[in-house]
């Protein structure tokens, strides 16, 4: 019998890497983004390598419309994962922001991800089996205006719903990388050749040890020694 995985985000980074390592797990793809041409392109490479079933919902998550879609195709499909993964970051500070794209960033990382996760969680404890990853960030832990804040309320969420899910056997982890070698930072037009190498994270390995860690019933996964060390150390500091 299949079992289908949702991954929001899922053409490129770290979406992309979760598709390749369900479809690995013998899981069946749905694949979430906007951009059509790059979905079929990742669509076929999995069928072809992995031998899965895939299926194809474009949908701009920034919108009502995109997230009603995802939630109605999660409603009548049986779903065993889901990856909530798709973002996005602003490269001003808030006072001088756009409200538009505050607001896109608020519902792609905020609304979506809380709605997709009541639309699943029904289901699954109805089966006793599932399981959600939400791709939060060590950025929750730290002052950095909305996008900071999105990934904190991302994270908590999780640790909430990891405690109410305990003793299911539905299963709930948050995600919580650094800097990771993806597009995101290019997307944001954000300059980053300052970084020191140590502090760069690669996708699939992080993907991998993120998916190990909800397995084993991790609330919270922290890819890489330096961030794991910064997490403690602001855990500490006032």
């Amino acid at each position: 019998m299949s079992k289908w995985a949702v991954v929001t985000g899922a053409t490129a980074g770290i979406g992309e890497s979760f598709t390749r390592i369900l479809a690995h797990e013998g899981f069946d793809i749905v694949l979430v983004a906007r951009d059509l041409q790059r979905m079929k392109e990742r669509a076929a490479h999995l069928e072809s390598q992995f031998n899965v079933k895939t299926a194809i919902i474009q949908a701009d998550l920034a919108t009502d419309d995109g997230c009603a879609k995802v939630e109605k195709y999660i409603s009548e499909n049986q779903i065993e994962v889901l990856i909530n993964n798709a973002g996005f970051g602003i490269n001003k500070a808030f006072s001088v922001s756009d409200i538009d794209s505050e607001q896109q960033l608020l519902d792609v990382l905020v609304r979506t991800p809380m709605r997709l996760m009541h639309t699943v969680i029904p289901q699954m404890k109805e089966r006793n089996s599932g399981a959600i990853i939400n791709v939060s960030s060590v950025a929750g832990w730290i002052a950095g205006g909305t996008y900071s804040a999105s990934k904190s309320y991302l994270t908590v969420l999780s640790e909430s719903l990891h405690t109410e899910m305990s003793g299911t056997g539905v299963k709930i982890s948050a995600l919580c990388p650094g800097f990771t070698r993806t597009e995101f930072h290019q997307r944001g037009r954000m300059k980053m050749a300052g970084l020191p190498e140590f502090m760069w994270l690669n996708s699939d390995r992080l993907v991998a040890q993120s998916w190990k860690d909800a397995q084993s019933g991790k609330a919270v996964s922290i890819p890489g020694w330096q961030y794991k060390l910064l997490v403690g150390f602001i855990s500490i500091v006032p």
